[in-house]
């Protein structure tokens, strides 16, 4: 069966003292949230589900550049990690299987 992929990508990164959003900042040249994405089409996946909040036109905007296509998913409040999971599944068939990623990881591979 082939998965959808949820990237989690909703946070604030408060703690990073920036403005700009935590998924975009560079690890060797390119965003985080870019590197997952990528690493995550390898799977060729049903679909992918990136959910966003904080930040999102800046995310948005840099996504534009990446080719495929993703199902952008609004978490207008941020309540956790579950609650993302949770708004994305809404986007999911019942019968599928899903893999949840975190778009602040550098790397996968």
């Amino acid at each position: 069966m082939t998965p959808n992929v949820i990237i989690l990508a909703a946070g604030k990164g408060s703690r990073m003292k920036s403005n700009l959003p935590k998924v975009l900042h560079p690890i060797a040249g390119q965003p985080m949230l870019h590197r997952v994405i990528k690493t995550a089409a390898q799977l060729a996946p049903a679909q992918m589900h990136v959910v966003l909040g904080h930040g999102i036109d800046q995310i948005e905007a840099s996504l534009d550049s990446l080719d495929g296509t993703l199902n952008v998913v609004l978490q207008a409040e941020q309540l956790g990690t579950g609650h993302a999971v949770q708004i994305a599944l809404t986007h999911v068939p019942d019968d599928s299987v899903s893999l949840v990623l975190y778009g602040d990881v550098p790397d996968y591979s």
